[in-house]
């Protein structure tokens, strides 16, 4: 689950770590009147999208997408007027980035943020490294800039620690990372105390990513969180009711909000080919062999080890929500489920659909998958039946081509 930089930034310090003074806003209104609160001076003015790459990214009017409204999503105001002009053009208007794709996103909200005087731009970050089973907590000197950008051209500049899931982050790890950033004296003992901190946040909630992009250090020798990206575990969601509660789902693709009602697991994808699957791995798989043979997914799309005349219909619903979807490929392997209890569902749910006017390529395998020929074939209905894995992709491939 993603949530905004102003809520990462709550929750960051509810762990004590440094985060500047701000106020979000909805309004141009509230905007100001959140400046005065911060006191006047200095202050940014940031577009709060669940997208990386704001400060370069360019505004246009939703009403006319050619028409530019202002470049950078992210703005530096010195005076109430400056806050005023600024947060009239980010409000309400589509930011385009390079994370958010052509179709952008609309910047409902915005963060008032007192500015502060940087003297180094720095990056720290946590993910989790699946080779080895344990958090990484990565450093580089390069702040501001992509960490993947900085990994391609000069992976030696970021430094990384590993971390025991039995002890968490030890303080002569937290001292390594301070170290390897040029750090000394007081700087590195803030420093030290800061990725002690920020990985409490992230373990403790269940944190995914937690992103510091940039780390500052500012004139006045203080380690500050400028940024803050931060993702959780939709599955631990339960055990954190409060950051639930972030959820933004205007933020949100409309078909996986929708999907996650009826227990679906769904990713919407750039491509042609819809695709519906029992089992994460077999979906995985099942994209695979459609890229190899030529296609693209259109989805993601797990309906679980059930599959029932239920879970297929609003799987349908759901493919079909995509205008880009040319034909739709079923792949079941009926393992815990019966391959003709699927089959009858697969029909029920093309009926209770009405016309479905996309290829349908259906391939069952396993328990009664011999019965769940003859269902689909008895039918009356035009599916198009595949006799392997293979032959399924090559079919619906074929589908979209024509």
């Amino acid at each position: 689950m993603k949530i905004h930089e102003y809520q990462g930034k709550e929750v960051l310090r509810k762990y004590q770590v440094p985060v500047p003074d701000g106020r979000v806003a909805f309004t141009v209104d509230e905007a100001l009147q959140a400046y005065r609160e911060l006191g006047g001076g200095i202050c940014a003015v940031k577009s709060q999208i669940h997208a990386g790459g704001r400060g370069k990214g360019t505004l246009y009017d939703p009403n006319n997408p050619s028409t530019v409204v202002m470049e950078g999503g992210v703005k530096i105001a010195k005076s109430e007027d400056e806050v005023r002009e600024y947060a009239g053009k980010i409000l309400n208007n589509l930011l385009v980035t390079h994370q958010t794709g052509e179709q952008g996103k609309i910047v409902r909200r915005i963060l008032i943020e007192k500015g502060c005087r940087i003297a180094r731009e720095l990056y720290a970050g946590i993910v989790l490294d699946r080779e080895k089973s344990m958090d990484a907590f990565m450093v580089s000197t390069e702040g501001g800039m992509e960490i993947e950008k900085v990994a391609a051209e000069s992976p030696e500049k970021i430094v990384k620690v590993h971390i025991d899931p039995g002890t968490g982050l030890r303080p002569y790890q937290a001292s390594k990372l301070a170290f390897a950033l040029g750090l000394t004296g007081n700087q590195h003992k803030s420093a030290v105390k800061f990725f002690l901190a920020l990985y409490r946040s992230y373990r403790d909630t269940d944190g995914s990513l937690a992103e510091i992009n940039p780390l500052v250090i500012t004139e006045d020798g203080d380690v500050m969180a400028l940024d803050a990206k931060i993702n959780f575990d939709d599955n631990a969601m339960f055990r954190h009711k409060d950051i639930a509660e972030y959820r933004d789902l205007d933020e949100e693709e409309p078909a996986e909000i929708e999907a996650s009602k009826y227990n679906l697991n769904y990713i919407k994808l750039d491509g042609n080919v819809g695709c519906m699957v029992n089992g994460a791995g077999l979906a995985m798989a099942t994209m695979d062999l459609v890229k190899l043979a030529g296609g693209e997914p259109a989805n993601f799309l797990d309906v679980g080890g059930a599959a029932s005349a239920e879970t297929v219909e609003n799987g349908f619903r759901i493919i079909l929500t995509d205008p880009k979807v040319k034909a739709i490929l079923i792949n079941i392997f009926g393992g815990i489920v019966r391959c003709d209890r699927v089959a009858t569902g697969v029909v029920e749910a093309v009926k209770a659909l009405g016309d479905v006017k996309v290829p349908v390529i259906v391939r069952l395998a396993g328990t009664n998958a011999e019965r769940a020929a003859e269902i689909l074939k008895e039918s009356g209905l035009n599916f198009l039946v595949a006799s392997d894995f293979q032959d399924a992709a090559r079919k619906v491939t074929a589908a979209v081509s024509n």
